[in-house]
């Protein structure tokens, strides 16, 4: 005699079985007082067998069951209910039947379990999406090799990939999953091989959005407040009208916030509903509650101590009177958007104040007048007690402990977390996007907590090995640059890896060659002499060769060269006002060109030599943030003056009697040689540089940089006039091969290199850009972002012909790629409006090559 003692059907999901079992449990409940009501007995195990289709060992399954030989059971008694429950908690099997077998007049009884072994996955197959997507939908849904196969997971993993593409914006997405077993397997396991078909179909359009209830705000300032969702427009380029589930449920809560701002705090969405068109479009219908119109009233402050009423009131910058805006209220308590922003809540964290709690509570709303109550519990002052740094495996913790405005014994400040980013992320040795600051162990009581960054090594060495023609012949570079060098290292063969690092020093060797020049430089800098303030030590030299072109030969004449050798030393510290995001600069440079039998548009001399003895002055504001490499906003901004001595006031020469000379026919070319010997021997110049950039975030992650910049080049004494050297060389993509006369190579992208200046340069130039820049991927291996640019310039000789808004103007597309063993690399296409100077048609479109910019 055989009875099941279970009711269990041979399959059933996991799923199923959740809603199944408390049902299950009444059945086997009532089974076992029917049947015991019967016989009035209970069982003692004789033996337990396991039978079914199952590749588990019999003993294991027995173990795990917790049936026991010599245990007393009933037919649906809670004992075989739990040997049941734990079996199916396994998640091993597809069916699982527990029957009585062999009762004896004893009431011994053998136990029989009988299981079928849920399959394991082998093979996945996806079709209908990009082979890069594979493997996300793999990882996504876990489908991996061995993993069992249950008809919870089919139903799961066809639910998520549809709600995931209907999500993007694929309303009509249809995924389809099956299985099939794998015959002639050698394994006995059974196994299935699994079939995604993913049909996504094309992303659904809003034909429309209607609005209903709305009497107050006008249909058009609703659909504006809704910045993510948009209905067909022909003319608008920036928003598309498709679908996305995320932005709709955003945009409503954009939608009720732009009532809040306009004084209907009680606004709400009633309804929202979406309608399938037959043109395959959808249209939105959203029935809103407007309320009606609130004004602030009265607004009083309660539990502040350490500041008055007054000053709070000035923060927070509401009168009685105004339209209530609760969208504004709440950032001017706490603006979440701006970490760094000026709001209450930041005016207690900056001081210390981190236990505070800022509240506003409405206290009444009589006749749409709302008096507020700003409820604030100070708490105690904190102080920072542990402050430390994790994940720098090559930086040394004082290159890093430096930067921290955290400091312990000193007051909690939000503000100065907010600096520490940015200040590690500026280093460039670390993935700024990765920075995280972790607040430990608050001690309301004590006032204490603890912080650690957590930092992410990126590479900040880079190699650069290209080759390329250009100048009439071929052009090599090899550049090595090491931006956390280590000068103290540098006889520690340990510390080679390949070279010593971890000091935050910069290290530069470059040479580049052609069969017409030859360039070599090296450059050090220490950002912090003395280790005690971030006071910098920066020197370079360099030395360049350039030979004659021979147009007989139509190669190098190395007879014929012009050596250029130059040596700069500069200091820069930080300054305290009037703020420390200012940085003072000075150095001293020289520079010495000797021309041996070398003809140049520059000189009328073929031999002598020339010397370039100046003082550099700047100052610079940068509080971008907080990735170097695409800042989202903050501004950076650079003047500079570049001088030399007034030699024409203590040397005694007449300059004026040389130029008069020099001017008249009747001269010789071998006494003009002389003249400008005498001119240049020792070079007699100013010259005053501007540039700024601003950085503003206008959506997610899409940055805004405008830019503007102006230089000019002057001479103390107008009958020397201006010097050959030093001059700006406007247009293309700012890259010079080498500065054989001290020029500055000036971008204006849409124009060939150096098109938009004379042929020996210009005194006077002017700029300005706009650029709007969005990321691909802002990863630690590598950083993408595309950018579109409008830009006009113009460059000129002198005042009289300097008007800065006549611009060769020019825009197009760009890309940009960092990563840190290589730099910068990027392609532009740019679109001249304008013709060349001496031409007439528009230049229309150039392409550049950027290599190592960072801007």
């Amino acid at each position: 005699m055989e009875k099941q003692a279970n009711s269990l059907p041979k399959s059933i999901n996991k799923k199923a079985l959740k809603n199944f079992y408390a049902f299950l449990l009444i059945i086997l409940v009532t089974v076992s007082q029917s049947l015991n009501a019967q016989t009035g007995e209970k069982y003692i195990i004789n033996d337990i067998f396991v039978t079914g289709n199952t590749a588990f060992n019999a003993n294991t399954i027995i173990t795990f069951s917790k049936l026991k030989k010599g245990q007393e059971v009933t037919i649906g008694g809670e004992k075989i209910g739990e040997a049941v429950k734990k079996l199916w908690k396994s998640n091993l099997f597809s069916s699982i039947d527990i029957y009585f077998t062999n009762i004896t007049d004893d009431n011994k009884v053998d136990i029989e379990i009988n299981l079928s072994d849920l399959p394991e996955l082998n093979e996945v197959t996806i079709e209908g999406v990009k082979k890069g997507k594979k493997d996300e939908i793999l990882d996504e849904n876990n489908l991996k090799q061995r993993v069992k196969v249950t008809e919870n997971l089919i139903t799961t993993t066809k639910n998520y990939l549809t709600n995931k593409y209907k999500k993007k914006g694929f309303l009509n997405a249809k995924v389809n999953v099956t299985t099939s077993e794998v015959t002639n397997d050698s394994i006995e396991k059974k196994r299935v091989n699994m079939r995604i078909d993913i049909d996504k179909g094309n992303k659904v359009k809003i034909k429309s959005i209607t609005f209903n209830g709305n009497e107050k705000l006008k249909d058009k300032k609703l659909r504006k407040a809704m910045k993510n969702t948009k209905q067909k427009n022909p003319i608008r380029l920036l928003k598309r009208s498709k679908y996305v589930e995320a932005d709709y449920k955003e945009d409503l809560v954009s939608l009720i916030d732009k009532y809040k701002e306009n004084g209907y705090r009680d606004a709400r969405v009633v309804k929202d509903s979406i309608i399938y068109n037959d043109d395959q479009t959808i249209s939105l219908v959203i029935d809103v509650e407007e309320g009606e119109k609130y004004t602030f009233g009265k607004i009083d402050f309660v539990g502040n101590t350490v500041y008055s009423d007054e000053f709070l009131s000035q923060i927070l910058r509401i009168e009685e009177g105004d339209t209530y805006n609760g969208v504004e209220l709440k950032k001017r308590i706490a603006n979440e958007e701006k970490p760094d922003g000026i709001d209450i809540t930041n005016v207690y964290q900056n001081t210390g104040y981190m236990f505070s709690t800022i509240n506003p509570v409405e206290v009444s709303a009589d006749g749409n007048v709302i008096d507020l109550e700003i409820r604030i519990t100070e708490g105690k002052p904190a102080y920072f007690n542990s402050v430390t740094v994790k994940g720098n495996d090559v930086t040394n913790d004082h290159v890093i402990y430096r930067e921290i405005r955290t400091r312990p014994g000193e007051l909690y400040s939000r503000a100065n977390i907010i600096r520490t980013i940015r200040e590690l992320g500026q280093l460039g040795f670390f993935n700024a996007q990765a920075i995280v600051p972790d607040i430990k162990n608050p001690n309301p009581v004590d006032g204490t907590l603890d912080i650690e960054y957590t930092v992410e090594e990126q590479g900040s060495s880079q190699i650069e090995l290209q080759g390329g023609y250009g100048g009439g012949g071929f052009i090599g570079t090899l550049g090595l640059s090491f931006n956390n060098f280590s000068l103290r290292n540098i006889f520690n063969g340990e510390a080679y890896k390949p070279v010593p690092r971890g000091d935050g020093q910069s290290l530069a060797l470059r040479l580049q060659a052609s069969q017409f020049f030859q360039t070599y430089s090296f450059s050090f800098s220490e950002p912090w002499l003395g280790g005690k303030k971030p006071f910098q030590l920066s020197s370079s030299i360099s030395y360049s060769k350039q030979f004659q072109f021979n147009p007989a030969t139509r190669r190098a004449d190395r007879s014929q060269s012009f050596n250029i050798l130059g040596i700069t030393v500069g200091i820069s510290t930080r300054l305290k006002e009037p703020d420390d995001y200012f940085l003072f600069s000075q150095a001293l440079s020289y520079q010495n060109y000797n021309l041996n039998n070398f003809r140049s548009g520059l000189f009328q001399f073929q031999n002598g030599t020339s010397n370039n003895l100046a003082y550099t002055i700047g100052l610079t504001r940068n509080n971008t943030y907080n990735d170097p490499i695409y800042p989202t906003g903050g501004s950076n901004f650079a003047i500079s003056a570049k001088l030399s001595l007034p030699y024409s006031l203590f040397n005694g020469v007449d300059y004026g009697a040389l130029r008069e000379e020099r001017d008249n026919p009747a001269t010789t070319p071998e006494r003009i040689a002389e003249i400008d010997q005498e001119r240049f021997k020792w070079l007699e110049f100013y010259k005053v540089k501007f540039k700024a950039d601003w950085y503003a975030e206008v959506a997610k992650k899409l940055v805004l940089r405008p830019s503007v910049e102006f230089g000019f080049l002057g001479a103390y004494n107008n009958d020397r006039g201006v010097i050959p050297f030093e001059r700006f060389f406007l247009g293309g993509d700012g890259l010079g091969n080498f500065a054989l006369d001290g020029r500055e190579i000036i971008q204006l992208r849409g124009y060939p290199n150096q098109s938009l200046s004379s042929q020996d340069g210009a005194s006077i130039y002017n700029k300005f850009s706009l650029e709007l820049r969005y990321p691909i991927t802002l990863g630690q291996g590598a950083k993408i972002y595309a950018l579109s640019f409008l830009e006009g310039g113009a460059s000129v000789n002198s005042f009289r012909d300097f008007n800065p808004f006549n611009l060769q103007r020019s825009a197009g597309l760009g890309v940009r790629i960092f990563m840190p063993a290589f730099g910068l690399l990027g392609i532009d296409f740019g679109h001249g409006f304008d013709p060349l100077p001496g031409q007439s048609q528009k230049n229309g479109w150039e392409t550049h090559f950027i290599i190592g910019q960072q801007f």
